[in-house]
């Protein structure tokens, strides 16, 4: 009897505790860059916000639960998932706009200057390595080389571990759309307007796609093609193995905002400036609907489950249904009057859902329960609603009298 009773706790226990969740570990989730949360996790962090004190354009990563993520001005955070409260700090002596990834305790970060390798667990240097231009895209780690595009228009693959060079392609461009490796080939978009195909072994362009204009999207795969968005307007579905174009939608506007894959149910989703997330087939290309927001989308969407989850210029998060398109919530940190763009693309871990903006602060959502943290700036709102109330009614005595 004692030894039942002890089970049925053992039991209740397992199923009153949050299932962990998937790590979030680099742009995109994971090494196909389908952004698409696919684990049945219940976990949710509590609701908070943290203040990093620059503004934000790089997207968080995440292990272990915790959040990695920098600055603008060069500070690199490590922030406990369920608190919001501050792990660690590493300063990496230059500017940055490139978004970390994180795999096996090791932290992989580009600067104005360098490429750097940092123990998330010590935060202590690994190795360096130091570049001419800016790397401002995300890395991507196969078979121990990280590979990562440069303004100087070179395809770098350093060794995990010690940080030597064991790949250098000059491609022609700034490269800061972040590379994939699908089937020992690197796959990375150029300013130029580009997509290129780099073979893993031989380090020889085996070929490359013209768009008509430059490319700082981030491939995806998926459905045996290369999907890639550019200023041009277009969304470009490429086959994989030869550079034919199999289909392209005109989104009528600037795309900077990278496809994000949903193949169980033929879906590819991807924002544009003219300030819609268009979903459509990756089939053919087909728009199966297309939301507008009224500002532009150059975030990558992030899905779980039947949702879809994208920031925007205008300062907004949205949370919508990704078969129809119809909002679900949305959340405006900014209150309106304090509104600061969000360009960096949301990450999902359980049921929260993290955004960071271009004003230096990261938010933690509730997706399931639609619950988000009360704004920072919403004191701020109600103190310049009051001087306005206060303004207009002495105005309105003045010209009464």
């Amino acid at each position: 009897m004692y030894k039942k009773l002890c089970l049925a706790i053992v039991v209740l226990l397992m199923c009153l505790t949050p299932i962990a969740a998937n790590d979030w570990i680099s742009f995109g989730y994971d090494y196909t860059h389908h952004a698409f949360v696919t684990d049945e996790s219940d976990f949710v962090t509590n609701l908070w916000t943290f203040n990093f004190g620059s503004p934000i354009f790089s997207s968080p990563a995440i292990s272990n639960e915790y959040l990695y993520l920098s600055s603008s001005n060069g500070q690199l955070k490590s922030i406990d998932m369920e608190e919001g409260r501050e792990n660690w700090s590493f300063d990496l002596k230059s500017d940055t706009n490139a978004s970390p990834i994180v795999s096996n305790g090791t932290l992989y970060i580009g600067s104005e200057d360098s490429f750097s390798a940092i123990d998330v667990d010590s935060h202590k240097l690994i190795w360096e390595h130091s570049t001419s231009a800016p790397i401002s895209s995300s890395a991507y780690l196969y078979e121990n080389i990280v590979y990562v595009g440069c303004d100087d228009g070179h395809l770098y693959g350093f060794d995990n571990d010690t940080g030597d060079v064991k790949f250098d392609v000059d491609l022609d461009g700034k490269l800061q759309s972040s590379p994939i490796v699908v089937n020992d080939t690197v796959y990375i978009g150029s300013s130029n307007g580009k997509l290129y195909a780099v073979g893993v072994d031989s380090k020889n362009v085996d070929w490359e796609y013209t768009t008509g204009d430059s490319v700082y999207s981030s491939p995806a795969y998926g459905d045996e093609k290369i999907f890639i968005g550019s200023t041009d307007g277009n969304l470009y579905a490429i086959n994989e193995s030869n550079g034919s174009l199999v289909w392209k939608a005109d989104l009528n506007n600037k795309v900077f905002s990278s496809p994000t894959i949903d193949e169980h149910d033929n879906n590819v989703f991807i924002g544009s400036d003219e300030g819609n997330l268009t979903c459509l087939d990756i089939r053919d290309g087909t728009v199966k609907w297309s939301h507008s927001v009224g500002s532009p989308v150059q975030s990558t969407p992030a899905l779980k489950e039947n949702l879809v989850a994208f920031t925007s210029n205008g300062g907004s998060a949205y949370v919508l249904n990704k078969y129809t398109g119809l909002e679900e919530f949305s959340y405006n940190p900014g209150t309106i009057l304090f509104n600061s763009p969000i360009t960096s693309s949301p990450v999902i871990n359980g049921n929260s859902l993290f955004i960071s903006g271009n004003d230096g602060y990261v938010y933690s959502l509730n997706i399931d329960k639609h619950e988000v943290p009360a704004s920072v700036f919403l004191y701020y709102s109600i103190a310049v609603l009051c001087i306005i109330l206060v303004v207009a009614i002495v105005v309105i005595k003045k010209f009464r009298k």
